[in-house]
């Protein structure tokens, strides 16, 4: 198998909104994210994951693009962009664009052009149905509630959005739509990223009168094109979004072979705290015996035929410490775990901004205290199905998108030292406990199990080719070894608050890593401490 240097790397995700702000009007900008980059640097990462910064309405966040060869005002100029490219690869960082190609904004300019008739040369970028029976064409709804069609009064038609309808879909069974995104994708390639993180890349070959969305017909054809037309001669991390993975399907994107993508990001762990065939607002406790047969079967079945992506958090996400740890009791030590044992596993581990700093959720007492679309769509929706305030409101807490997008927590001056104005997305109150300054200082951070676990992976071929064996444990116990040329590690996590007791037939060497100050020597007797993690090397 070739080896490349996405799979060697550890890749930070950067949601520029929310990073830091240079300019005082409350909201983070590309000259913020370039001033942290000694800081990022520091960290040890070696690619950055920039959530969307095109010209954009903002309506999604960004992910609505209105401009793709230019950059949103309120985060710079593209000017700025271009040092950002620069500075990054000055200190050996590269920048990975996301790319946003299952639809636009309603006010790119193809979809101005597009809604003035059905002559337009743009008509057919996007896709429009006939009404029928005097109404929606079908019942395909949105992500984002309702339903996914849009009537245009003008033209007397309806356009699909599987998003907001602001976001309309692009027609991809269009050869000019798909001519023109790749020829947006060598603009950027030619100012010098490393790569693509791919949003909902899954849903470009849908077939909407089919009522089919993800993984359609087409899918892989347009992908295998994309490469070709594209990144396929280069050496660039590209990741699909794609919720509807199975490992089989995995493979498909993420074989070499296949020419197409270099991996993807799978969800099935994701989803494991929601009741099944229900919303992610229908909430479930954490089954750790569920998750390990998830992440094991992730880390075996692609084989050499795939590649995985590691990861606990992103902007879509709730902060992993909040979620399935303890960010009271135990914040340091359950944030550690969770760095531990992802990063010890196969694939290319991703930090989400502030994680390496054990962030948390930040929890809202009203829905006016809430920014994001789809957790106030939900609100109003679940309300007006009956549902009581305070289960919706604790469901937002739990799983909201705004608890990944509150400003990073630099230092405890006022609003954390994300901006001197009025930010956009109130600070989590905490910051003056958890900030990027105390934890600089703090010899025992979570900052510091972070760059460790990035500088072992860079250290050591057995965290990036090693084989993977999940070990049989009690259930809040999960345990695994990694092999490789004659070499093997065990990773040991107490996946709970209380103390545990485990045994294991190795004889145990050296400590790679934990997350508690106390020697490990003999593990055919161990009592674990509450979100104990270590990783020792296996004697002969």
């Amino acid at each position: 198998m070739q080896k490349h240097w996405w799979q060697e790397t550890t890749v930070y995700q950067v949601y520029p909104r929310s990073f830091k702000d240079s300019n005082g009007d409350g909201i983070g900008d590309l000259q913020g994210v370039i001033s942290k980059l000694d800081y990022l640097q520091n960290l040890g990462i070696g690619a950055i994951w920039l959530s969307p910064v095109y010209r954009s309405p903002n309506d999604d966040n960004g992910y609505d693009i209105s401009d793709y060869e230019d950059i949103m005002q309120e985060f710079g100029t593209m000017a700025d962009m271009d040092k950002l490219i620069a500075e990054a690869k000055k200190r050996n960082i590269r920048i990975v664009m996301d790319l946003v190609v299952n639809h636009t904004s309603d006010e790119h300019k193809w979809f101005i052009e597009a809604k003035k008739g059905k002559d337009n040369p743009y008509r057919d970028y996007y896709i429009w149905r006939d009404p029928k029976d005097g109404g929606v064409p079908n019942d395909l709804k949105s992500s984002f509630s309702g339903s996914a069609w849009q009537y245009d009064e003008k033209s007397g038609q309806y356009y699909l959005h599987l998003f907001s309808k602001k976001q309309p879909d692009l027609n991809w069974e269009n050869p000019k739509v798909r001519q023109a995104v790749y020829d947006m994708m060598n603009f950027w390639i030619d100012k010098g990223i490393g790569g693509f993180r791919m949003d909902v890349i899954d849903l470009i070959g849908k077939q909407p009168d089919k009522e089919i969305t993800g993984n359609g017909p087409k899918l892989h054809e347009y992908l295998h094109e994309m490469n070709r037309a594209t990144f396929g001669k280069k050496d660039m991390l590209t990741v699909g979004e794609t919720w509807g993975a199975t490992p089989e399907i995995a493979k498909m994107y993420s074989d070499p072979k296949r020419e197409e993508l270099a991996m993807v990001f799978q969800f099935e762990h994701s989803e494991l705290d929601q009741q099944p065939g229900k919303q992610k607002w229908d909430l479930l406790p954490l089954n750790v015996g569920k998750l390990k047969a998830v992440l094991a079967k992730w880390q075996t079945e692609l084989g050499n035929e795939g590649w995985n992506s590691l990861f606990w958090n992103n902007h879509d996400l709730p902060r992993i410490v909040s979620r399935w740890g303890n960010d009271k009791e135990y914040r340091v030590e359950s944030a550690k775990m969770f760095a531990i044992l992802l990063h010890m596993m196969k694939g290319t581990p991703y930090i989400y901004q502030g994680e390496e700093i054990g962030m948390t959720n930040k929890p809202i007492a009203d829905i006016s205290e809430v920014e994001d679309i789809e957790s106030r769509n939900m609100y109003h929706e679940r309300l007006e199905a009956g549902y009581k305030k305070a289960d919706i409101i604790k469901s937002i807490n739990t799983k909201g998108r705004d608890n990944a997008r509150t400003p990073i927590q630099w230092d405890e001056s006022e609003n954390g030292g994300f901006t001197t104005g009025t930010p956009w997305l109130a600070v989590n109150p905490n910051y003056k406990q958890i900030n990027v300054k105390d934890a600089l200082a703090d010899k025992n951070s979570v900052f510091y199990t972070y760059q460790k676990l990035v500088q072992l992976r860079k250290d050591n071929p057995i965290m990036i080719w090693g084989d993977f064996k999940l070990l049989d444990t009690p259930d809040t116990i999960f345990a695994y070894e990694r092999s490789y040329q004659g070499q093997t590690w065990l990773i040991v996590n107490n996946f709970s608050n209380d103390k545990q007791t485990v045994s294991f037939d190795e004889k145990v060497g050296e400590t790679i890593i934990q997350n508690y100050d106390h020697a490990i020597k003999d593990v055919s007797k161990l009592e674990l401490s509450p979100w104990e993690s270590f990783v020792v090397k296996v004697e002969d």
